[in-house]
């Protein structure tokens, strides 16, 4: 698989050879979707709740009596039945909604996230990509010379520069391999890879 390698003005100069296990894939959408919902539901938080019949601060008196009265029979006002009461099945905090996906699963949906990027030029490779000093203008300039705006960065080495300048940057992501992740690599319109970056990936989509 051939990767455009892109100069300071972001036009293309020559071209980076990548390891087709890596990079030229086929798109697999039922593995894609797998691993990008596994993604998104083991970030999610347990931080609902909701309290069961015996937890809802009511009174425990039977409210009329059981017979005589005309109306259904009742025995306490916490009935889930009732408004106010408590849920049959309440929302607990430590609810678990993780996904388990096989790391060889996860690894090939990177692959064929990664493959689908290059095959529609979203995805191109920089010799280095750093800043001087640690200033969102710096980087905001180094991003538009080069046709850039919303874009994932990434790198081999993140360094502070780099990583303090893209913060308040709200269209720019900068990660490391290890880091880059099924949702971030499908958000962005553009993948901004180093030399480093796509050695990393070979070796750990191998």
């Amino acid at each position: 698989m051939e990767l455009k390698l892109l100069n300071d003005q972001g036009r293309p100069t020559a071209s980076v050879s990548a390891s087709d296990a890596a990079f030229g894939r086929a798109y697999n959408e039922a593995l894609v979707h797998q691993v990008v919902t596994a993604y998104l539901a083991n970030a999610r938080l347990g931080t609902r709740a909701q309290k069961a019949r015996g937890e809802v601060n009511k009174s425990n008196k039977k409210p009329w009596r059981q017979k005589g009265t005309g109306r259904a029979r009742a025995g306490r006002a916490s009935s889930p039945l009732w408004r106010g009461g408590g849920k049959v099945f309440p929302n607990l905090p430590d609810e678990n909604f993780s996904h388990k996906v096989n790391r060889k699963a996860f690894r090939a949906g990177l692959s064929a996230i990664l493959s689908r990027l290059a095959r529609e030029d979203r995805l191109a490779v920089v010799e280095g990509f750093t800043v001087e000093a640690p200033r969102t203008k710096l980087l905001s300039r180094k991003l538009k010379d080069m046709g850039l705006a919303d874009v994932l960065i990434v790198t081999d080495s993140l360094d502070d520069n780099l990583r303090l300048s893209s913060r308040n940057l709200p269209n720019v992501g900068v990660v490391t391999p290890g880091g880059a992740d099924p949702v971030s690599l499908l958000h962005y319109s553009r993948v901004l890879l180093t030399r480093g970056a796509v050695a990393r990936f070979e070796e750990m989509l191998a």
